[in-house]
């Protein structure tokens, strides 16, 4: 891993909060470093963003302790909304949001108190990358991500001083392939159910996002055309869980996988030829040794995006210790530990000061590597000449179809994804 051309130390980080406070008519205490270092905050969220790294990194910088537990996506939603005093950080996401939000257990953040917000991806402000874009289907980022006032239960429709989470780590996801045994190209979502696959294909269990990849995949059959992908009615419900079902029964699928390593050893294993996969996964699989691929296709990306939320009952010292914990997580470090796995930064500039010109070229600007590329623990991903799945940042979320979401008629798919899994 290539050293950071700037540090962030412990005094710098207090003495800029000290600035920005002082900047700011705020009337939030300032943190000491005698205080800060006797403070402890939970967090929880999936395997996915739950980094130990930067729990270590953070005791480094910033003098607090980060408790952090990771549990699947199911039971990050669950705890959110049901165990409030459990935890001071939720890190989940956007999806997840529009379950948890109306129960009242996180608080809205105050925007002037993050100093990059200005900074972050038009896709969580706006829900456009350009101007020109088109908001995606599903529960886009930008449709939960803001509050009219501090005590609203409802999403405001527009940016405003409040947010529900601050958007952290965010992907445009596709299939995974082994081309080594797949042999020709993969362009299309329809190949998940091609026959030439049976046995060999695996798509995960997790509904709310699973539905995503089925529609996905039904839509690029030309079986099913959707007035929205991540707000189906009963009807387009019961057609794709049909399709899918009647796939299943003809012995399509090898397995469902709920866990990031169920992925990995599937995949590895060349059990799984083609199946849902997330970056790391595929990372995890090529630093291995084995070629994988995540696959573009024609018909675009299913995307998701994470942020952190704060507890309802976060106050004081712990709430500003939270605050300067999210300033220090979009302000670099953590967006580069992120960036060497695939994902994206919420506020990608600032990554680019903790990755070398061969890495960002690589991961964010779609330029071929001219070195080795490797992961943030030091395995090789790629060599001089590779280019990185996809191409580049603008080229990858320019072309998300939809994202992950939540439905109207959530129980009622969840009851007939059940049937799914059953059948």
């Amino acid at each position: 891993m290539s050293k950071p051309k700037i540090s962030y130390s412990r005094r710098s980080i207090l003495k800029g909060a000290a600035a920005f406070s002082a900047a700011s008519t705020l009337s939030a205490p300032m943190i000491w470093a005698q205080d800060i270092k006797n403070v402890t905050l939970r967090q929880f969220g999936t395997g996915v963003s739950n980094l130990n790294d930067a729990a270590v990194k953070v005791k480094e910088d910033l003098g607090f302790t980060l408790e952090m537990t990771a549990l699947d996506s199911d039971s990050v939603t669950q705890r959110a909304a049901t165990q409030p005093k459990s935890f001071d950080i939720a890190d989940i996401e956007y999806w997840i949001c529009k379950k948890v939000w109306p129960t009242g257990n996180l608080q809205a953040m105050d925007t002037s108190k993050i100093k990059l917000f200005d900074k972050i991806s038009p896709i969580f402000t706006t829900g456009k990358l350009t101007p020109e874009s088109v908001v995606a289907q599903g529960t886009a980022p930008s449709t939960v991500g803001f509050v009219a006032d501090q005590g609203a239960k409802e999403f405001a429709p527009e940016v405003t001083n409040w947010m529900t989470l601050i958007p952290t780590i965010y992907n445009a996801d596709t299939l995974g392939i082994r081309p080594d045994l797949i042999g020709r190209p993969i362009e299309s979502w329809a190949e998940l159910l091609n026959p030439e696959f049976k046995g060999k294909a695996s798509i995960l269990d997790i509904s709310s996002i699973g539905i995503m990849d089925m529609a996905m995949v039904c839509e690029a059959m030309g079986e099913i055309k959707y007035a929205d992908k991540g707000n189906m009615t009963t009807d387009e419900i019961d057609k794709t869980i049909a399709i899918f079902i009647e796939a299943k029964k003809a012995g399509q699928f090898r397995a469902f996988w709920k866990s990031f390593d169920e992925s990995v050893n599937l995949m590895a294993s060349g059990e799984v030829v083609i199946q849902s996969m997330w970056s790391p996964a595929i990372t995890a699989v090529k630093s291995q040794g084995i070629a994988c691929v995540y696959q573009p296709l024609k018909e675009g990306y299913r995307s998701w995006g994470g942020g952190l939320g704060l507890s309802a009952n976060l106050s004081g010292i712990e709430l500003e210790a939270a605050y300067e914990y999210i300033n220090w997580y979009i302000s670099g470090w953590v967006g580069g530990y992120l960036m060497r796995q695939g994902y994206y930064s919420a506020v990608p500039e600032t990554s680019k000061e903790f990755m070398d010109a061969n890495e960002w070229g690589y991961w964010y600007e779609g330029k071929a590597a001219t070195g080795d590329i490797t992961s943030p623990t030091g395995q090789k991903l790629a060599s001089a000449g590779d280019l990185r799945d996809g191409g580049s940042y603008s080229d990858r979320m320019g072309k998300v179809a939809c994202w992950n979401a939540v439905m109207d008629e959530n129980q009622y798919m969840v009851r007939k994804w059940n049937e799914f899994i059953a059948a």
